[in-house]
């Protein structure tokens, strides 16, 4: 089994802010000299990024839950042997903007599916695969989609349409992980400036690195 402790990703609500600060924290360990891959669940690789497409379209809302989490476990299974898994059998850090957690917390709590169901489907699509060290940013569902309708820039997508009360539920849900796997999965005030999240994640990932 390929050694994790280099597969670091980042989970959170919407309008969280993750991918601002994960594209710092991939410049930032590039200029240090590690040889950084950045990038993204799902998609990340041709066909997840197909996948993707037809996960997000907000033209598929009557897309059936089980659904979901099968097509999310798909994807996630052709980016990790086609990306992540060879970039770390090489010796690099691989930086991911979502991975198992998303799928446990989406549509295992926030849709009901239940955790453990999920997290069965996706032992079989990883093989048990879990990232090394996982940052958690935190932000309340009303101050995170108020920056998504601030953000003219980003892409609307299905998840964005979901209630307030499915956007408590995923916030709910994450931090239950992050209290049943606080080794794994550390909490970020996302609620701060991008300038101090970020060089809390930093700070946090260069300690992580020194002791690899």
């Amino acid at each position: 089994m390929t050694d994790a402790k280099r597969f670091i990703t980042v989970e959170g609500g919407e309008g969280a802010g993750k991918t601002t600060v994960l594209k710092r924290l991939h410049e930032a360990l590039t200029d240090k000299g590690y040889d950084v891959l950045m990038t993204r669940e799902p998609g990340g690789s041709i066909i997840a990024e197909k996948i993707r497409d037809v996960i997000l379209d907000p033209e598929h809302m009557e897309m059936d839950d089980r659904t979901e989490a099968l097509l999310y476990a798909a994807a996630r299974r052709q980016h990790l042997m086609e990306k992540v898994l060879p970039h770390l059998q090489n010796g690099g850090i691989v930086l991911c903007d979502r991975f198992i957690d998303s799928s446990l917390v989406y549509q295992g709590g926030a849709r009901g599916i239940g955790i453990e169901n999920v997290r069965e489907l996706n032992h079989f699509a990883t093989g048990g695969f879990y990232p090394g060290k996982t940052f958690y940013f935190d932000v309340s569902p009303e101050v995170g989609l108020k920056r998504i309708g601030d953000h003219k820039g980003r892409e609307f997508n299905r998840l964005d349409a979901e209630s307030m009360a499915f956007h408590e539920d995923v916030r709910r849900t994450y931090l239950m992980l992050a209290e049943a796997e606080p080794g794994r999965i550390t909490v970020i005030n996302a609620e701060r400036s991008e300038d101090v999240v970020f060089e809390d994640v930093l700070a946090k990932t260069l300690e992580m690195l020194a002791k690899s």
